[in-house]
């Protein structure tokens, strides 16, 4: 489904689907569900999904695009985890990750050094895992991904290079 306000699935989304693919499991929350692509990758696999979206124009297509492939789930407009409630075992978020400067898109706008909304999702995820976890987040080089393979002791299960950057999935629990 085409909508200028949703962000179309990209190198970037697809990259993070095989890792949903290979890992989520059981609840799961799609934060940032845009198209729903990850959230019914999961689906797919037989986990219990809630789609979450700040766009309530995301939360329609990512609607859309479940009702299409015949999968269910619950769907919430939230600003990250400002209206989640509940835990999960799978969190899935690919966030705005590019730094602002001479960015046009703002579903990849992720404030001015790229990590705003990125390391406002870091500070919160654990109020919302149950206690067997994970988490696919997708990072960019141009936004030192490399620190929080440190420090979340983060695992890089999936890496692409796309134009200037390289693309990773972290997974962490």
């Amino acid at each position: 489904m085409e909508n200028q306000k949703v962000y179309e699935p990209a190198e970037d989304s697809f990259l993070l689907e095989k890792a949903v693919e290979r890992f989520a499991f059981g609840k799961v929350l799609d934060i940032g569900t845009g198209s729903g692509i990850q959230g019914i990758a999961a689906a797919r696999k037989g986990c219990e999904v809630t789609f979450s979206d700040i766009s309530g124009e995301a939360l329609e297509a990512a609607r859309k695009n479940a009702e299409m492939g015949d999968i269910k789930g619950s769907f919430i407009k939230s600003d990250l985890f400002s209206r989640i409630t509940g835990r999960f075992n799978t969190i899935i978020f690919n966030p705005p990750y590019l730094p602002s400067k001479g960015i046009a898109v703002r579903h990849l706008d992720g404030g001015r050094n790229g990590r705003e909304v990125i390391d406002r999702f870091l500070n919160e995820y654990e109020n919302h895992v149950l206690e067997r976890h994970t988490v696919l987040l997708l990072e960019s080089s141009l936004n030192n991904y490399e620190d929080d393979v440190k420090r979340l002791k983060a695992e890089v299960v999936g890496k692409a290079h796309i134009f200037f950057e390289d693309l990773v999935v972290l997974k962490f629990e």
